[in-house]
């Protein structure tokens, strides 16, 4: 009987009608497909989501499903100390379990979310909260039989919805029903009536929302049948099938009918109890719940015989039936929350993994990072000692040159020298001595005079001859194709007599060293090193030709040797040929390599000289 009642009450205040329930489910899928395509990535919004689906399926009757939802969401809000949003998810955990009878469980959860709300500053919503946890309480009492505890929770419930902000009159009728009810089975008969009275008496209650009237109408109908007041039934059964046929509500009115065969029944009026126990039957077998399981129960005492065995027999069976699947969800609701805590066991170790790896993944790329910086480091040091060798053999190449350079100007000192010391003492001191001789015969005129002048003449012409002599040696460079190219002849005559070749060193006369940079010049020489000491290393070669042309402002270097040779397109560079290849781009020249396999090897350096 108590089962029946509570269930009854459970639909009503839900208030969930089959066809909110379709509407609730169509909401769930679409919040779900929203979860799946969104790639929400906020732990507090997923928990969001998984609340309104906890709260869609609560209302949908479908506690195994809320439970499900609700703990995951409580599970977010727990972690990040959300207080009121574990609190309200609790309180829907609650109500899920009061609905399975897990009446032990929801009392825990509920005094649970309780605490956590006393300890929220209080406003609207924290208040409507509390009230309805209230509410629950007084109907897990109610079930426990405790209806002194049930009595204290409703009234707080109900002091509490008195002050709330905005329409609580739903709500605070379902509670002064479960008042009404708790008075009518706890015995005390005149505080139910008094309750219904409470009710009854609130017109816009009873006119805005018929389902609360139909519960405390039902109610108190009941209360009248027990306390043997029963002047007006069965018309107030009656009248409440009335109002559940004027609003579409078969599974509010199973109660009345077995209300009605219950008292009919009493009164001895088979016929009819049968009929409306029939009717009770017929209706809760849609659900197949404890409704049926009252009416099964009651046609086995109205029925005779097999018939009523027959009921009984249903009975028993539909009973073991749900206690078996009330264990089983409380079971279900136990593994929930087991593999719920082992998931998040689960995925704090993924959690604390991930973290692990992303400290070994960035302790790597750091350390790869600082090596890369010392090996790139050593690199440029190495390259930075690389060319300071460079700039210091360059400045011996320089002061080799500017000493050469010296020498050059110090043999045309000495040259200018011997030839004004031979003009002064040589040629002049003849002139001066052939002067005199031939004005101590100006006056003769005798054949020995005329002879002697003719000597001295020839003396003069030897003498003409002479300065003509010393005048075309000054006229003619006596260092050229000296200098610069002697530095190189230097350099070619050392390195292949060191490698054991042979040399040709060929050189355009018209070439003017002196109007090249003495860059330029560094690094014609230093290709030249590089170039012999590569022939040397790969090409065993017997004879080197080095060349030197200048054309069209063009001045062209050729290196040929009569080495091994190699195939160009497969050969891959040394750090030689990178050299050279460097070397030319300093000077914007142009390198040309052709080379065959035992056909030698030419390399081609072109610059301009404009």
């Amino acid at each position: 009987m108590k089962y029946h009642i509570f269930f009854i009450f459970i639909f009503f205040w839900l208030g969930k009608s089959h066809s909110q329930t379709h509407k609730n489910l169509h909401k769930i899928d679409s919040i779900k497909n929203y979860l799946s395509n969104s790639k929400l990535t906020d732990s507090v919004s997923i928990a969001n989501e998984h609340y309104k689906i906890g709260e869609l399926y609560r209302h949908s009757l479908m506690s195994d499903s809320s439970y499900f939802y609700f703990h995951k969401a409580e599970k977010v809000f727990r972690r990040l100390n959300y207080n009121y949003q574990t609190a309200i998810t609790l309180y829907g955990i609650a109500v899920c379990q009061t609905y399975d009878k897990d009446y032990t469980g929801s009392e825990v959860t509920s005094i649970e979310a309780l605490t956590l709300l006393e300890g929220l500053k209080e406003n609207n919503d924290v208040n409507k909260y509390k009230a309805f946890i209230f509410n629950n309480l007084g109907i897990v009492f109610d079930e426990l039989e405790e209806y002194s505890e049930a009595i204290n929770y409703l009234e707080k419930s109900l002091a509490l919805k008195r002050k709330l902000k905005g329409d609580f009159e739903r709500s605070m009728g379902l509670t002064l029903n479960n008042m009404l009810k708790v008075y009518r089975r706890s015995g005390e008969y005149d505080l139910a009536i008094e309750k219904y009275n409470e009710i009854f008496s609130n017109k816009e209650l009873i006119i805005n929302h018929p389902d609360v009237h139909v519960l405390a109408l039902g109610n108190y109908a009941n209360t009248l049948y027990l306390s043997k007041q029963t002047e007006q039934l069965p018309g107030l059964y009656l009248k409440a099938l009335r109002i559940c046929d004027s609003i579409n509500d078969s599974y509010n009115s199973i109660i009345i009918h077995q209300h009605l065969a219950e008292y009919y029944n009493n009164e001895n009026n088979k016929d009819s109890a049968k009929y409306y126990a029939y009717k009770a039957k017929n209706i809760s077998e849609q659900y197949n719940n404890d409704d049926l399981l009252k009416s099964l129960l009651l046609l086995s005492k109205i029925e005779e015989g097999n018939i009523a065995a027959n009921h009984l027999k249903e009975y028993v069976k539909l009973s073991d039936s749900l206690h078996k699947s009330e264990r089983d969800k409380r079971d279900k609701f136990a593994r929930i929350r087991f593999e719920t805590n082992q998931i998040e066991q689960e995925n704090v170790r993924i959690a604390r993994e991930r973290m692990w790896l992303f400290i070994i993944a960035v302790t790597l790329i750091i350390t790869s990072f600082l090596l890369y910086l010392v090996i790139t480091q050593r690199n440029k040091n190495k390259e930075l000692k690389f060319i300071q060798q460079q700039q210091e053999t360059n400045e011996e190449i320089y002061n080799l040159m500017l000493s050469q350079q010296d020498n050059i100007e110090e043999a045309r000192t000495l040259e200018k020298k011997r030839i004004s010391e031979e003009l002064h003492d040589g040629v002049l001191g003849r002139l001066f001595g052939t002067r005199l001789s031939l004005d101590s015969l100006n006056m003769g005129t005798n054949a020995e005079a005329i002879n002697t002048r003719s000597q001295y003449i020839s003396e003069l012409k030897t003498i003409e001859d002479d300065i003509r002599k010393v005048s075309h040696e000054l006229n003619t460079d006596f260092v050229s194709g000296s200098g610069f190219i002697d530095i190189i002849e230097a350099l070619v005559e050392t390195q292949t007599k060191a490698y054991g070749f042979n040399y040709e060193l060929n050189h355009d006369d018209h070439i003017n060293w002196e109007e090249a940079t003495n860059k330029t010049k560094i690094h014609i020489y230093r290709i030249i090193q590089e170039s012999l000491q590569n022939i040397y290393k790969h090409a065993n070669a017997t004879l080197v030709k080095i060349s030197f042309q200048v054309e069209n402002n063009v001045f062209c270097l050729m290196i040929n040797d009569d080495g091994s040779g190699f195939d160009v397109n497969k050969a891959k560079r040394g750090i030689g040929l990178k050299n050279i290849n460097s070397r030319v781009e300093e000077i914007k020249g142009d390198l040309a390599i052709n080379s065959e396999v035992d056909q030698g090897t030419t390399i081609t350096i072109k610059v301009r000289t404009d």
